[in-house]
């Protein structure tokens, strides 16, 4: 494996982790699934790139755009549980009460 790949798999191990381990507020759930977004992103284009295929150039455009859809929806959400509970604490935040 090339340290290339091997910082590309770590990185995206290290978003998985930091979204299971740190789940208290949602701002860091939210930058933890744009780091797991951004770290698939990179390879993604250099694969297209590399592999010399015209036919997956879009593939990396698509999803970078798909990331940005779910970044403004989270932030979204940010706002609206600030606005509604006070807090961005996810503790707070029960799917099973108005």
């Amino acid at each position: 494996m090339s340290p290339l790949h091997f910082s590309f798999y770590s990185a995206f191990t290290f978003s998985c982790l930091g979204l299971a381990f740190h789940r208290t507020h949602l701002i860091s759930a939210l930058l933890c699934l744009e780091s797991m977004m951004l770290s698939m992103f990179i390879p993604l284009s250099m694969w297209a790139v590399e592999n010399q295929t015209p036919s997956f150039t879009l593939v990396p455009i698509l999803m970078l755009a798909f990331s940005a859809c779910e970044a403004g929806a989270g932030l979204a959400m940010l706002v609206a549980s600030n606005r509604t509970h006070g807090s961005d604490h996810l503790h707070n935040l029960n799917l099973l009460q108005c």
